[in-house]
């Protein structure tokens, strides 16, 4: 088990986000989270990362407990982690190759050549190929994506994470980074877990789905089981059905 979350709580005030969250995801396995925006799907991803501490429970990460480390105990864990951002999160001042680099090249272990090579090597990963040179102001959004993620996996990660990776993309594009997302899956042979609001994608990307409600995991089954499910609150939600309470609060 690469990953567990056992019984994981966590509020800010009084305000309750997770509520004894538990599941755990396989060495190379594909896992995609789902739920209401607010519902507490981004904190959730923190706490993987020990950008939060849980108020109780644990995160085990390679069957390490993170909860409670302090930075330098946490710094060879997060090395095991590569992220996706939502907005990719690239420096406007860097060119591709510096974004792509930036941790690499901060940490000054190898040589510019080999950082050159490794830049080389996943901008062809990710399909952007000879595009070292050009600054993000030059790319679309879609390129943008695909630069970040070439970013994620430049030390090669083993744990992907994906805060809404096809949000503010057309269809063309979003269908694109899914089959991206894919694919790193099968080459890099890593393991990944994708935050999304995208139905299709949630489907596409996802060997198993979690469905985030009410501060639990209300459901943890297949895409095929999830879309098929008769269950009134995993039906509303794949198919975006607003009940009485939601109408109300419009």
């Amino acid at each position: 088990m690469i990953l567990e979350v056992r019984d994981v709580k966590k509020s800010f005030g009084s305000l309750a986000v997770l509520r004894g969250v538990t599941f755990s995801v396989e060495k190379g396995e594909a896992l995609t989270i789902i739920g209401v925006s607010g519902g507490g799907k981004s904190v959730l991803l923190k706490h993987l990362v020990g950008l939060l501490t849980p108020d109780t429970g644990e995160v085990l990460v390679g069957g390490v407990n993170i909860a409670g480390l302090d930075e330098r105990q946490l710094l060879p864990i997060r090395r095991q982690f590569g992220m996706l951002f939502q907005g990719a999160a690239l420096f406007d001042s860097l060119n591709v190759e510096d974004n792509i680099a930036f941790v690499l090249n901060r940490e000054r272990r190898f040589a510019r050549e080999e950082i050159a090579r490794r830049v080389e090597e996943v901008l062809d990963v990710v399909g952007l190929k000879g595009i070292q040179k050009k600054w993000p102001g030059e790319l679309s959004g879609g390129m943008r994506k695909r630069v970040g993620l070439a970013r994620a996996i430049i030390y090669r990660p083993e744990i992907l994470l994906y805060d809404e990776p096809t949000t503010g993309l057309d269809p063309i594009a979003a269908d694109a980074i899914d089959h991206l997302i894919i694919r790193v899956v099968q080459i890099l042979k890593v393991t990944s877990i994708a935050v999304t609001h995208d139905m299709r994608s949630a489907r596409r990307i996802g060997q198993r789905i979690l469905l985030l409600h009410q501060g639990r995991i209300y459901a943890d089954q297949t895409p095929e089981d999830l879309f098929k499910s008769s269950d009134p609150v995993i039906y509303r939600f794949v198919n975006g059905i607003a009940g009485p309470q939601e109408q109300f609060e419009l």
